[in-house]
């Protein structure tokens, strides 16, 4: 699969979480994707949520089925830290 393949469906995927998310009053951006390692951006509601670990967690096993190999997601904020 090639980066741009990836990417594309990377950005399909967050897409398809987004309305979800901001029937909640949040929302979620694709920032960057690093190897295995997705980085996105939280905001609104979603920010500060108890379940933004569940809601990543949702979208790493979407994207892993998708691209077929694992992946973490990661707040773009936690992503520059290690």
């Amino acid at each position: 699969m090639t980066d741009a393949q990836t990417q594309a469906l990377t950005a399909a995927v967050i897409e398809e979480f987004r309305p979800m998310l901001q029937k909640d009053g949040g929302d979620i951006a694709l920032v960057a994707i690093d190897g295995d390692k997705v980085r996105v951006q939280l905001t609104g509601a979603c920010l500060h949520c108890g379940m933004a670990g569940q809601t990543l967690g949702g979208i790493r096993r979407r994207l892993m089925s998708v691209l077929g190999r694992p992946v973490m997601v990661v707040p773009a904020a936690e992503a520059a830290r290690g």
